[in-house]
């Protein structure tokens, strides 16, 4: 059966790989595993059909016959237990590959999407030019923190797998801001990832959607 995942009609990025259907894509490149795409705008995603989908209204979901999935962990952890591809078959390394998938969106995640809500949404507030540089830090301490860990390794443990496809799609959004740039290693790493002829095609396919049309 042919899964269909849910994306937006109009990605805010414009294209850019940051939506978050794009990690499910990539997952679903890796995997060879055709799939289907229904998009979606935002005014349909308040409404009841997309909320008995996703109940908080967001994209992407992932439907496959009658089961429903929605949070992209949740996904691609399903994925990677389905097909061979995405996580280790020892099964110490298949555990570390799901550890490196929560610290991905539990603890690298929530600091530039912190920092994307002060330089974005809170831009005009009085105490933005205060809270700013501390939302940095602490986005700072993560990278550190997380390119100490990776050192000169290509990948966080021993092959790719399912924490690397999360945690470099966590890190496509710090490159807006140039932090991630202060941590080579780390820009290597996110480089390597784009590089997999998976994540080009995931790429490719959410690109085509946003492409100005002529």
């Amino acid at each position: 059966m042919i899964p269909t995942i849910t994306a937006f009609e109009r990605s805010p990025d414009g294209g850019k790989g940051l939506a978050r259907d794009t990690r499910v894509r990539w997952a679903l490149e890796e995997v060879g595993q055709r799939y289907d795409v229904r998009l979606v705008s935002f005014g349909a995603m308040k409404e009841a059909a997309h909320l008995a989908l996703h109940p908080f209204g967001q994209i992407p979901t992932y439907q496959e016959g009658e089961l429903v999935l929605f949070e992209t962990g949740a996904i691609i952890l399903h994925l990677a237990q389905r097909h061979a591809g995405l996580l280790p078959t020892d099964a110490g390394a298949r555990a570390r590959a799901v550890t490196w998938m929560f610290a991905a969106l539990n603890t690298v995640e929530p600091p530039v999407l912190d920092l994307a809500i002060a330089r974005i949404v809170e831009n005009d507030r009085p105490w933005t030019p205060d809270r700013l540089p501390l939302v940095m830090d602490r986005a700072r301490v993560r990278l550190g923190q997380l390119s100490a860990s990776l050192g000169d390794t290509d990948w966080l443990d021993g092959a790719f797998s399912a924490g690397d496809l999360m945690m470099v799609s966590v890190l496509l959004r710090y490159r807006a801001s140039g932090l991630l740039d202060e941590y080579s290693n780390l820009a290597a790493y996110v480089a390597r990832g784009e590089a997999r002829p998976a994540y080009a095609r995931a790429f490719a396919a959410q690109l085509a959607i946003n492409a100005p049309s002529d």
